[in-house]
């Protein structure tokens, strides 16, 4: 006990040292950055956050010891490091990092063989302009895309080293190079520590290129999200002593496991309200799904993000500025931030209303899927399978684009060919709504399915064979004469 106190008075004293001077150590300064965390301050929701740059720029202060580092003291960082340092920015953006893993991979204890971030501690002790953010929360850090997007007036560059070294910078001109790193972890903690590994390679690859090409550069190494929560310091856990610290520390993924267990629980038993939207207080739009989710191909894979538990549930709120509605045409707009990357998001649900002369009758036609991010448009035409009469509400199990496809890009070379949309147990009305309960589900899997088609016709064709024997059976006639072997034999004449 008196140790654990000693060890525990020793690294408060390390919080509290200032880091000013510029030859301190990379391995030292983020493992007094980590230390600085310290404190009764919650971090299970938040990422380090760390620039540099290769060339003259301004000095970051960092901020105080437990400080959490909002949005938009993020983007004054960003904003003076931008200033007067190089223009073109690196972005490593990692699907998970937290603290610990600087902490546990880094060879923060003096044990510099352990360390897997040799590029990362180079590249930090070489830059004489550095900035180190160990509590960043992770909202903030998922739109640092945005940020760099807005202050540089340019898109991102998604990419790799091998893409890198064929592309030719410019050093006048501001460039967003943004290279996605990914993490994991499984049963064996190792795997954590090969994949940090692996990404310490690739940011020294992607450093050496830049070298080469002689363009100066602002580095930025952070993630979306964080990868470990951070263990409970209550009362009960200090005063219980350093086993029911570490027994707290162990049984992190198991509550994670329970947590996720209860929140799928809840949502296969919940039935949540659709969305809603009114016009002069009368509602002319509704909205239900089990699930809705995007998918954007990035480096020859797939990510996906989840739009239900922003747009369903009790006491979720969708922004739905954008939507109208009238008597021939309805417009529903889902509004979302910080979807994969991109800081503005929509999901737009094009209808209109027409009446046809063929089936003497009005019916509603879903014309486009609409995804608008940051200035581009993806759409995706659904008119020629999601139909239903203007009376009724539109139905179906799955709306895709890319399984059984009810939507399909609107021309070759429209963005959408990069995304992926999915709707699941989907429903949707957009005129002639009663209250606020859908009209009768007019179903996109008609009476006659395909499994019903072929199990008729091959019902057809066993009683075709049955008939056919049946027939051949009926055609069989007895012989009327029969030979005796006792009597006489039969003499059939000639002539007969």
């Amino acid at each position: 006990m008196t140790s654990l106190r000693l060890r525990a008075q020793r690294s408060s004293k390390m919080a509290t040292a200032p880091v000013s001077s510029p030859w301190l150590s990379a391995t030292r300064l983020v493992l007094l950055g980590l230390l600085s965390t310290f404190s009764p301050v919650s971090r299970g929701d938040q990422v380090p956050l760390l620039l540099w740059t290769s060339g003259g720029g301004q000095t970051l202060t960092p901020p105080t010891a437990g400080h959490i580092v909002g949005q938009q003291q993020l983007s004054s960082y960003l904003n003076t490091a931008l200033e007067e340092g190089p223009k073109n920015v690196v972005l490593f953006l990692q699907d998970q990092m937290s603290m610990e893993d600087f902490t546990l991979y880094g060879g923060a204890f003096g044990n510099k063989q352990d360390s897997v971030f040799p590029n990362l501690e180079s590249a930090l002790t070489s830059s004489s302009s550095r900035l180190v953010l160990p509590a960043v929360s992770w909202p903030a850090s998922n739109a640092v895309i945005g940020q760099l997007q807005d202050q540089l007036e340019t898109s991102p560059l998604y990419m790799d080293p091998e893409t890198l070294s064929q592309l030719r910078l410019n050093g006048s001109s501001a460039a967003l190079l943004v290279f996605r790193l990914p993490y994991g972890v499984g049963s064996d903690l190792m795997s954590a520590k090969d994949v940090l590994s692996g990404n310490d390679e690739v940011i020294g690859q992607v450093l050496g290129i830049m070298s080469v090409q002689a363009i100066p550069y602002t580095a930025i190494y952070t993630a979306l999200r964080p990868s470990r929560e951070a263990p409970s310091l209550s009362s009960e856990s200090v005063v219980g002593g350093g086993r029911a610290l570490l027994q707290a520390r162990g049984g992190y993924k198991e509550r994670e496991r329970e947590r996720e267990r209860q929140r799928k629980m809840k949502q296969k038993a919940g039935i949540y309200a659709p969305v809603e939207f009114k016009e002069v207080d009368s509602t002319c739009i509704l909205l239900w799904a089990k699930a809705l989710s995007v998918s954007i191909l990035r480096s020859g894979s797939w990510e996906e993000h989840d739009l239900t538990p922003s747009t369903f549930g009790e006491g979720v709120e969708p922004r739905l500025h954008g939507s109208s509605c009238d008597k021939n045409k309805a417009r529903l707009v889902l509004n979302y931030e910080n979807v994969l990357g991109h800081r503005s998001f929509k999901l737009v649900f094009a209808m209109t209303q027409r009446y046809y002369k063929v089936s003497a009758r009005r019916w509603f036609t879903l014309d486009a899927v609409e995804l608008e991010y940051d200035g581009t448009r993806a759409t995706f035409n659904g008119s020629r399978s999601v139909y239903a009469p203007a009376e009724y509400s539109y139905r179906c199990q799955s709306v895709t684009n890319y399984r059984w496809p009810l939507l399909v890009p609107r021309s070759i070379k429209d963005p959408s060919n990069q995304w992926r949309v999915s709707f699941e147990d989907f429903q949707i009305q957009g005129f002639n709504v009663s209250g606020g309960d859908f009209s009768y589900a007019s179903d996109c899997a008609g009476f006659f399915s395909p499994g019903i088609w072929m199990g008729l016709s091959t019902s057809l064709l066993i009683v075709l064979v049955l008939t056919y024997g049946l027939h051949m059976i009926l055609q069989l006639h007895t012989m009327d004469r029969f030979d005796d072997p006792k009597g006489p034999a039969i003499s059939v004449p000639q002539t007969e």
